[in-house]
């Protein structure tokens, strides 16, 4: 048995003991812990389509035509911010029961549906045509990309399954996977690809998927 000088080390022991049986309760085995990198690859590379920031990555191909410098650019601006959001996640996992986790998803998987449901246009490019395809594109979609509806998946799914690594790697994988036919097809692409049948598909998968998170995390089914 643990001997302990004072009370209150035996107490932070207990807390710090509580506290890691929590996280291995909440977050499963090193396999399920997969689950954040499928969850947010799937869930990014479904908010992506037809979102401002895809468009915006088909207008700066269809400026400068240079496809590698572009998806280095944007392959950079989103790994910063899937990183900002996993590392988001994982601080407020500690802090939240498994419920109010659940619910935490369910509410980003609600707002991704609804963003989803609303057309968008193709984004003005401020930065002048002067600048190169790299420092554009990565500029441009740093900007765009804040306080996005993948930025918010992201964030929640790291906190679900408490894994800021892997939910960002996934996320930064969805988002590629819809940058790279954007900047293949430029301005072509709304025209090759049926583009808002995938959004409105892809936003109605969101909000029954929220919902269902929603109810469950809500204990009324």
């Amino acid at each position: 048995m643990r001997a302990f000088r004072t009370r209150s080390a035996a107490r932070n022991w207990t807390r710090k003991r509580a506290r890691r049986c929590s996280r291995r309760y909440r977050c499963g085995s090193a396999p399920e812990r997969l689950d954040a990198l499928v969850s947010a690859f799937v869930a990014a590379g479904l908010a992506e389509w037809g979102d401002k920031t895809q468009l915006l990555v088909a207008a700066l191909a269809a400026r400068h035509g240079r496809p590698l410098p572009i998806l280095v650019g944007v392959a950079l601006a989103a790994a910063i911010h899937a990183a900002i959001a996993g590392f988001g996640g994982i601080l407020v996992n500690d802090w939240m029961t498994i419920r109010a986790l659940t619910l935490l998803t369910a509410l980003a998987l609600l707002f991704a549906g609804g963003a989803g449901l609303f057309a968008r246009k193709p984004p003005n490019i401020l930065i002048g045509p002067r600048v190169g395809a790299f420092a554009a594109s990565f500029a441009c979609f740093f900007i765009a990309e804040f306080g996005d509806k993948t930025q918010f998946l992201t964030f929640s799914i790291a906190a679900r399954f408490d894994s800021a690594a892997l939910a960002s790697l996934g996320a930064l994988a969805g988002v590629m996977a819809a940058s790279v036919p954007a900047v293949m097809l430029g301005d072509r692409l709304v025209a090759v690809v049926p583009v808002r049948a995938i959004r409105l598909s892809a936003a109605a998968l969101f909000l029954l998927f929220g919902i269902i998170l929603a109810l469950n995390a809500l204990t009324l089914v």
